[in-house]
């Protein structure tokens, strides 16, 4: 290599075209990928011309996961494409083990993309049970992760679970487009949530489209059992004052309850309403996740008898479980359209209404913006805290 000398004597390396400086940014990149999604972590490998690493995991007979990566990481930038399929329990483990094999092989930062994030429904405390998100966000980040990147979580309060960043991206762009280029004449839409929980981002879809928008009210919420465990059983009542209380004269700012702890009324479930006008519209239902579609088939129903001449669902992940497809088939519903974040190629061969929308150009500018440390700002451009 030669070496110039400035005018003050000291020396400099030459400069380097700019094919170099590519090729040193790409270079220590490597994408490797688990079982859950092979041909989205192909996709995003190519967008970014780049090849898949050699990473091979396979289960033994005792369904013990096996990590070999063939390929040297050390000191260099992994990023691992895992997302959640119905198998979720198999995708976290072979998650964890990619990450610690990185880890423990002197990998300079290791990436988890989720594009779905698994257990992202438990996020809230249910009666006896527990908070599953936090307990899987500590794993990973014990795991070595070092950032996360994934897809329209079912609340963004989960990346507080997390010690590293989290980069919470969002696929409402690319539905957007899909209904402004392939719904004739939506502008004659309505979008619907189909329960007060999405009202948020139905609001946020119907402000951006300028279109109309209308809330199902009255649906039932998950089922939370009334089993008899103990957990309802009232306190016992005092009939008598006990000696030590304080007279009523002392007692001028606070009131007293004669018969203990009051009991919570009981919830009576109000009928199923449409609060807004969807006679001779189109309906465009629009949530995160797509899974048990029980709710969605009634949702479609009750559009159908208040008049909605064609019915759209969209939804960010496609989990698409048990008979899902089957009843979407047989129901009111014309076109569900969800994005490639959890594969579902099997469902659309039972379902000929199910579309997708690949997601995989964003993915990729996310690791290459990561990477070559520029800001993300642009991914989150005009996004709001209700989306």
């Amino acid at each position: 290599m030669l070496l110039q000398r400035n005018k003050l004597g000291s020396v400099r390396p030459p400069k380097r075209c700019r094919s170099d400086m590519d090729n040193t940014s790409t270079s220590d990149i490597v994408i490797i990928n688990g079982n859950s999604h092979p041909d989205l972590a192909n996709m995003v490998a190519e967008r970014m011309g780049l090849k898949n690493g050699g990473c091979s995991v396979f289960h033994k007979s005792n369904r013990e996961t096996i990590v070999e990566i063939s390929d040297s990481v050390r000191g260099k930038d992994i990023y691992i494409i895992q997302t959640g399929t119905k198998d979720a329990n198999n995708n976290i483990m072979e998650l964890l083990i990619m990450a610690y094999a990185c880890k423990t092989s002197s990998a300079r930062s290791i990436v988890g993309v989720i594009p779905y994030l698994p257990y992202s429904k438990q996020c809230k405390m249910r009666k006896r049970g527990c908070i599953v998100s936090k307990l899987l966000a500590k794993m990973m980040c014990t795991s070595g992760l070092t950032h996360i990147i994934t897809m329209d979580l079912h609340q963004k309060e989960i990346q507080g679970f997390f010690d590293i960043p989290v980069d919470n991206l969002r696929a409402s762009p690319f539905l957007l487009q899909y209904i402004q280029e392939s719904i004739p004449d939506y502008r004659n839409s309505v979008i619907v949530a189909r329960n007060p929980g999405v009202a948020k981002k139905a609001n946020s879809y119907a402000e951006r489209l300028r279109l109309g928008l209308a809330v199902i009210h009255g649906e039932q919420k998950e089922a939370e059992s009334d089993e008899v465990d103990g957990r309802y059983s009232p306190p016992p009542t005092r009939n008598s004052t006990p000696q030590h209380a304080p007279s009523s004269s002392s007692r001028t700012r606070t009131t007293s309850v004669s018969v203990g702890v009051p009991e919570h009324p009981i919830k009576v479930k109000p009928p199923l309403t449409i609060v807004g006008d969807v006679n001779g519209r189109i309906a465009i239902m629009v949530d995160d996740l797509i899974d048990d579609v029980q709710a969605f088939v009634a949702a479609a129903e009750m559009l159908k008898d208040n008049g909605a001449c064609k019915i759209y669902v969209l939804a960010t992940h496609g989990l698409l479980s048990s008979d899902a497809p089957r009843l979407l088939d047989e129901s009111p519903i014309d076109e569900i359209v969800v994005t490639n974040t959890i594969p579902h190629e099997i469902q659309k061969l039972q379902c000929h209404k199910i579309k997708t929308i690949d997601i995989s150009i964003l993915i990729a500018e996310a690791i290459r913006r990561i990477h070559n440390k520029e800001s993300m700002s642009y991914l989150f451009r005009n996004v709001t805290l209700e989306d």
